[in-house]
């Protein structure tokens, strides 16, 4: 994706809820549900938090894959999100919160942790994976915007007037977190000195500062976000935008980052677009899963996206599948869908 290009949030929710499916079954009884053959091929997906957009949304992907893919069954389950997922693609791995979770076939991630991992970088450089290159990339599933809130009748306007305040950044390791860092680093402030920084996830920090118990609030997020939209009900909000030097800087350094408008009226308070950037929720796998089912799997996920009831289905699109892809490489299942429909 050329560097200057932007994206428009859509503020349209489409209707109704998000299906959350059964906690995935260990390999060793994973022997098929009911009345399966015994060829059927069962895989895992690793999402995120029961809180978050990943697990609903993945539990609805696994559905379509499930109904749409001949001899494919697809349990979804939580997790940690990014980091242990990718951990999970080559064993057991164990979240603070989530525990411990079983060796997957496929997982949701933020791109930018995905490459990190490729990279053993930020969360990954103490403890990189043994075989960081046999990731697999197979798409966007929707566009993880950063969005950064205040309270609209505050003095906090942009990224620079965070200096000194009190500032949600997301769990440690999270992609949240490890981005908020990267943000404030470009804007001149250090993460550690300038700022009373808290880890709590977006839901606490949303509520922090609907309370008036901090002065901001980072967070990668769907567009529109629920816990600001919460915060929005009873409060006027302020998204700081993040664009100009420092976003062209971060675009330079970190190929996951797209520049991304949200649109004017999306929460309360904010009348006006306003520019900042946006990761994206993708697919993974490894270089083990076949190719066939690769290319199943892909060519499902969009050509049924419009059976999907969560609010960010309708952001599932074909034409964005390969924004942010960087240095990661794609599995041959999905190149092959993708040359096919023309997107390579």
């Amino acid at each position: 994706m050329s560097k200057g290009r932007r994206i428009r949030a859509s503020v349209a929710v489409a209707a109704a809820g998000a299906l959350a499916l059964s906690a995935c079954t260990p390999p060793e009884e994973a022997d098929g549900p009911g009345n399966e053959t015994d060829d059927t091929q069962f895989l895992r997906l690793a999402t995120g938090s029961t809180g978050g957009t990943y697990y609903p949304l993945g539990g609805e992907i696994a559905q379509l894959w499930s109904e749409h893919v001949d001899g494919v069954s697809v349990d979804s389950f939580p997790t940690g999100a990014s980091v242990q997922n990718l951990r999970a693609l080559e064993g057991a791995t164990e979240d603070e919160e989530e525990g411990q979770i079983d060796q997957v076939e496929l997982i949701m991630a933020v791109n930018g942790v995905a490459m990190q991992a490729q990279e053993s970088d930020g969360p990954f450089e103490e403890q990189p994976l043994e075989n960081p290159d046999d990731i697999a990339f197979l798409g966007n599933i929707y566009p993880e915007v950063m969005q950064v809130v205040a309270l609209a009748d505050s003095d906090i306007e942009s990224i620079g007037d965070l200096d000194g305040a009190d500032v949600e950044v997301g769990p440690a390791g999270s992609g949240t977190e490890v981005a908020a860092r990267d943000i404030l680093d470009a804007y001149g402030i250090d993460p550690d000195e300038d700022i009373n920084a808290y880890d709590s996830n977006f839901g606490d920090a949303a509520s922090a500062l609907g309370d008036g118990q901090v002065d901001a609030a980072f967070g990668i997020l769907s567009v529109p976000a629920a816990g600001i939209e919460e915060v929005s009900a009873n409060n006027d909000v302020r998204i700081l935008p993040i664009e100009g030097e420092e976003a062209e800087g971060l675009q330079e350094t970190d190929e996951s980052y797209s520049l991304m408008d949200i649109e004017g009226g999306t929460y309360n308070g904010q009348d006006e677009d306003v520019t900042t950037l946006t990761q994206w929720a993708s697919l993974y796998t490894t270089g083990s899963l076949d190719e066939d089912t690769a290319y199943e799997l892909t060519r499902v996920m969009y050509e049924h996206a419009d059976e999907l009831g969560h609010a960010v289905g309708e952001q599932v699109q074909l034409d964005n599948a390969l924004d942010g892809q960087g240095p990661m490489e794609l599995h041959p299942g999905a190149e092959r869908f993708y040359e096919e429909e023309g997107v390579l």
